[in-house]
């Protein structure tokens, strides 16, 4: 990692299917969390290859959803593969639409962005990946999808030198939380400003203006950002960074 800003977002439930734009650019290169992927990944095989109902239970979808959620999973060894930011669909993904990016504002993206997976720990914008279905709070056999992943994920994130701002889920901090002794990492509360001086939650809406606070960024790619301060500047006018507790921002989203 660089000397300088890294994002974090969640994935997405929904994925689109093939593959298209594949890039060389791949998750993190970290020995212990390829090898977690690869275990979660072939226990993620097994149970789809098993009972469908309770694997579709484990999984938490619908009997409609099962056939097609759990025939990709047990292609996950040899399916096609495109790179995150285009697999994962959704509002947030749809607000970035990080396929319409230049090439120069692309390659930003997938040097500054991390997406926590619950099958892949860590990736890239960038990386090649496959669909699949897999939450943060899905049930494989043995442990925990936390327990799998929070250890390795928190003292990979601990490796990066430079401001971290993360706008997963809730759900999805618990698969890595941000590093206890850091100041220049913060988790991000996004909310509306009311005419009554109160803070909504943007709820459905906080997701699409992650993918816009993303892509205003890396629109700005010209910009370096070493500091929570030069996070704060980038982001003005459209939203407002504010600290709140240790490790915490508000982020409010003016209108336009």
């Amino acid at each position: 990692m660089t000397s300088q800003l890294l994002l974090l977002l969640p994935p997405s439930e929904t994925k689109s299917d093939g593959g298209s734009r594949v890039s060389t650019n791949i998750q993190p290169d970290d020995p212990q969390l390829r090898a977690i992927g690869e275990k979660v990944r072939d226990d993620l095989i097994a149970l789809s290859s098993a009972d469908a109902e309770l694997a579709a239970k484990a999984l938490k979808i619908s009997v409609r959803q099962a056939d097609k959620e759990l025939a990709r999973n047990r292609q996950l060894r040899n399916a096609e593969v495109k790179p995150a930011a285009q697999r994962y669909t959704g509002v947030l993904y749809d607000a970035l639409d990080a396929g319409s990016l230049d090439d120069a504002v692309r390659q930003w993206l997938d040097e500054h962005v991390l997406i926590q997976s619950a099958l892949y720990g860590l990736v890239s914008a960038g990386s090649a990946i496959a669909a699949y279905r897999l939450s943060y709070n899905s049930k494989l056999p043995g442990a925990s999808l936390r327990e799998r992943w929070a250890e390795a994920v928190t003292a990979y994130l601990a490796t990066h030198q430079g401001p971290i701002l993360d706008l997963r889920s809730k759900g999805y901090v618990t698969l890595g939380p941000l590093p206890e002794d850091r100041d220049d990492a913060v988790w991000a509360d996004v909310v509306e400003a009311l005419p009554n001086g109160e803070f909504r939650s943007l709820n459905h809406f906080n997701k699409r203006a992650k993918g816009l606070l993303v892509r205003k960024l890396a629109e700005r790619h010209e910009d370096r950002i070493t500091s929570l301060e030069e996070l704060r500047e980038a982001l003005a006018p459209e939203f407002v960074m504010e600290p709140m507790a240790a490790q915490r921002v508000r982020v409010v989203v003016r209108p336009n």
